[in-house]
């Protein structure tokens, strides 16, 4: 399981545990940051890597569901193990329904937690991989052109070249020069590839009707 390039930040209150996890994930290979307060972790910045965070409920002050709600608001998408020691099946259904990855009781089995957290970093993992490449179709739909960025929206939308040319008021060989431009542009193979990027950047209402 050894991965330097993640991270898993640990945010507990209890001193022992934190360095037992600590000395656990160094010893696989693993980046670990330590906290033992929630502020503390809010004072830090968050490592430029794929990362997950174990977090204790119930600690002095803010607690650990009071974490998951103020990243869920701010959009910072880390996934969240749990731990506690004095966990309730209401407690933890909350922290689920939310997006936990796990909810652990003190003491856990040092797997269950490994576990755990080789799910938290492939899950991140692969949403920072999405976020790249969702960042690299907008800049190539921000290269297009207005009039190529207007045909992708009606391709996208399942109209023909007919259609769209009756729509804009231009030649259909003029709608499909704009449309073959637009498809270099975008790296686009084919049109289902084009509909299928307009859709990853929400080109197009869900409540929009397509032909």
């Amino acid at each position: 399981m050894s991965d330097a390039t993640s991270t898993v930040l640990v945010i507990d209150d209890d001193p022992d545990l934190r360095a037992s996890v600590g000395r656990l994930l160094r010893s696989l290979g693993i980046n670990a940051q330590l906290f033992g307060s929630i502020s503390e972790f809010m004072k830090s910045d968050l490592p430029d890597c794929p990362t997950c965070l174990v977090l204790d409920i119930r600690m002095p002050g803010q607690s650990g569901l009071d974490l998951q709600r103020e990243l869920a608001a701010a959009n910072r998408e880390i996934p969240i193990i749990f731990v506690t020691g004095h966990g309730d099946i209401p407690m933890s259904v909350q922290a689920m329904k939310r997006g936990a990855i796990e909810f652990l009781t003190k003491p856990f089995r040092d797997q269950d937690l490994l576990d755990a957290i080789e799910l938290g970093l492939s899950r991140d993992r692969a949403r920072r991989e999405n976020d790249k490449d969702l960042a690299a179709l907008r800049e190539r739909f921000a290269s297009l052109s207005p009039r190529e960025r207007e045909i992708v929206i009606q391709v996208a939308r399942g109209r023909l070249s007919k259609q769209i040319a009756h729509e804009i008021g231009i030649a259909e060989a003029t709608v499909k020069v704009h449309r073959s431009r637009a498809m270099q542009k975008m790296q686009a193979g084919s049109l289902p590839e084009l509909g299928r990027m307009a859709d990853k950047l929400k080109l197009v209402p869900d409540t929009s009707q397509r032909s």
